[in-house]
C-alpha cells in the first residue's frame, strides 16, 4: 500500500509532539515537512535525525506556513496536519480552505491519539485561552501536594526554539539551570515561578522521554503535574482534568481551537479574575460551561496582584511591559501590570510604539491591536535586545514589569522599575484544598508526614484561608 505524504502544520511545539506519537514509526505514512508560524524565526530548522527515528535518517526540514501551498503541489502531499493552538474557529476553517484548494485532506488529531499514559498520577492544568492565568493554580495544586509530603514534578507545554536535539529532555532545578539550557524570556516565564519554589520542571521535545525522566526523577516523583500552554489540550492522560477559564474574553472558549476541546473534557473549571470581570461576563462563560460540560465542577477565583514598589507608581508616567504570547497572539488587552496602574494611580501609561526598534516594531506591525502595552518579545538573542533598547528609549518615570519571571535578570532596564505578582485568591465555595484532599484519597497516595506535621499545615492552611 502506498504511504501518504504528510505534512505536519505547527508551531514548534504540539507538532513535533504529533509527529512522536503518530506518525514517527508509522509505516502508512511519509512526513515529508514541518511548517511553522505563530512564533517568530523557528522556520529553516530541521526536525533532526536524532528524534526523528529509523524512518527519517536525515530529519525532516521545517518550512514557513506561508509556503504551505508550494508544498502540498511539491510533495504530492495527501493530508495536513493542523497542530498548533490558540486559533479561532475560522481560522482553522480558513487554513483548511488552503489545504482543500491544494489538494490534500486537512486533519485534526484527537486526544486518544496523541495523549500517554504515566505511570504515576497525573494533573493536567490547561486553560481556554493564553493568558488565562493557569500558573496561578497550577503553583497552588503543586503546595497543596507538597504539604502533604508528597513529591510534585511539573512538565511544561513545550517550547523548543533551540537546538532540537540538544532539547530532547531538559530538567530544571534552579536559575542556573535555565541559564545552561539557554532558555528564552518566554521559555523562563514559565519555568522561573517552579524553580523559585523548589519545584521540579521538565520540558523539552520528546514528551515520552521527558514522562519517563520525570517519573523517575532522582529527588523523587509522587504526581505528575502537566503545565499547559495556550489553550492546548494535555500530552499526557490525565486523572484530574483542570481547566482555568477567562471571563475578560468570555465566548472565545467555544470559538478557539482547541479551547472547547479542553473544556469538554475538564473535570474541575476554574473561573479566574474574578475581581477584574464584568458580571455578564462571567455570567456568560458560566452559560457556556454549563452548556458543553454540565458536569464539571467549578471553583471561582480572584487573580491577585502585589507590587512590591508600589511608590513606584502612584503619579507616575509607566511603562508597563506584559507577558509576550498574552499580548499578540492570546489577543489580550491588558495584563497584572496594566491592572497595577490603574490601581495604584499611575498618571500615564506611556504607549511604547514610538520608541521601540527593530524586532519589536515589526511585532507591532504583526499584532496591531495590542496597543499602549509592551510585550516581553524574547524568543532570541535580537528580540531581548531590542527590548532592552527600547525601554532605554522610552519617555517614562517607571517600568512595571508584569511578567511572571525578573526580567532586570536578563535585561538591563536603566530606569526605576517594580515587579508584579499575581497569585490565585479562591473564593467562598468549592476550593483546591478540598479537591486535592479527594484526589490524594482517590489515587490512594501514601501520606508520609509525621502527626505533628500534618497538624501544622493543615493549621497553616486554616489561617490562610481565614
Amino acid at each position: 500500500m502506498k504511504k501518504q505524504n504528510v505534512i505536519i502544520i505547527g508551531a514548534a511545539g504540539r507538532d513535533f509532539h504529533n509527529f512522536n506519537t503518530y506518525y514517527r514509526d508509522n509505516e502508512s505514512y511519509n512526513v515529508v515537512a514541518f511548517t511553522a508560524t505563530q512564533i517568530p524565526d523557528i522556520s529553516g530548522r530541521k526536525y533532526p535525525a536524532e528524534l526523528a527515528g529509523k524512518l527519517y535518517p536525515d530529519g525532516i526540514d521545517i518550512y514557513t506556513q506561508e509556503e504551505l501551498p508550494e508544498l502540498i503541489r511539491r510533495f504530492d502531499v495527501d493530508e495536513c496536519v493542523f497542530s498548533y493552538s490558540d486559533m479561532k474557529y475560522s481560522y482553522v476553517m480558513a487554513l483548511a480552505a488552503v489545504v482543500s484548494t491544494a489538494g490534500a485532506d486537512f486533519r485534526l488529531l484527537s486526544p486518544k491519539h496523541t495523549s500517554i499514559k504515566s505511570t504515576k498520577p497525573v494533573i493536567s492544568v490547561c486553560s481556554t485561552r493564553t493568558g488565562a492565568g493557569k500558573s496561578q493554580p497550577s503553583r497552588r495544586i503543586i503546595e497543596l501536594l507538597m504539604e502533604q509530603g508528597l513529591k510534585v514534578v511539573s512538565i511544561r507545554h513545550p517550547m523548543p526554539y533551540g537546538d532540537l536535539a540538544a532539547q530532547k529532555v531538559q530538567r530544571f532545578a534552579t536559575v542556573q539551570d535555565m541559564e545552561r539550557h539557554h532558555c528564552t524570556i518566554e521559555e523562563m516565564e514559565e519555568y522561573e515561578p517552579h524553580v523559585e519554589r523548589g519545584n521540579i520542571i521538565y520540558a523539552g521535545v520528546d514528551f515520552e522521554a521527558i514522562l519517563r525522566a520525570a517519573e523517575n526523577d532522582p529527588d523523587g516523583c509522587d504526581v505528575i503535574l502537566w503545565d499547559g500552554g495556550n489553550n492546548d489540550f494535555s500530552f499526557y492522560e490525565a486523572d484530574l482534568s483542570i481547566v482555568v477559564a477567562d471571563p475578560h474574553r468570555a465566548g472565545d472558549e467555544l470559538n478557539y481551537y482547541p479551547s472547547e476541546i479542553t473544556l469538554r473534557m475538564a473535570d474541575l473549571v476554574i473561573i479566574n479574575k474574578m475581581d477584574s470581570s464584568a458580571p455578564e461576563n462571567i455570567a456568560r462563560l458560566e452559560d457556556n460551561i454549563k452548556m458543553v460540560n454540565p458536569e464539571a465542577k467549578l471553583i471561582y477565583a480572584n487573580s491577585l496582584i502585589s507590587v512590591d514598589r508600589p511608590d513606584l507608581i502612584r503619579g507616575k508616567k509607566v511603562l508597563v511591559i506584559e507577558d509576550g504570547p498574552t499580548m499578540t497572539h492570546g489577543s489580550m488587552k491588558f495584563g497584572a501590570g496594566t491592572v497595577a496602574a490603574e490601581r495604584l494611580g499611575a498618571s500615564e501609561i506611556v504607549d511604547p510604539r514610538p520608541y521601540t526598534v527593530g524586532k519589536l516594531s515589526e511585532t507591532f506591525e504583526i499584532y496591531p491591536d495590542i496597543g499602549c502595552l509592551l510585550p516581553a518579545m524574547g524568543y532570541s538573542g535580537q528580540q531581548v535586545r531590542d527590548l532592552e533598547a527600547t525601554i532605554r528609549q522610552a519617555d517614562c518615570d517607571t517600568v512595571i514589569i508584569g511578567t511572571p519571571m525578573d526580567l532586570s535578570r536578563v535585561i538591563e532596564i536603566d530606569k526605576p522599575y517594580t515587579r508584579v505578582r499575581y497569585e490565585l485568591e479562591e473564593l467562598e465555595g468549592l476550593n483546591l484544598d478540598e479537591v486535592m484532599d479527594d484526589f490524594v484519597h482517590k489515587m490512594g497516595l501514601k501520606n508520609e508526614l509525621s502527626s505533628l506535621e500534618r497538624c501544622y499545615c493543615d493549621h497553616k492552611r486554616k489561617s490562610q484561608t481565614a
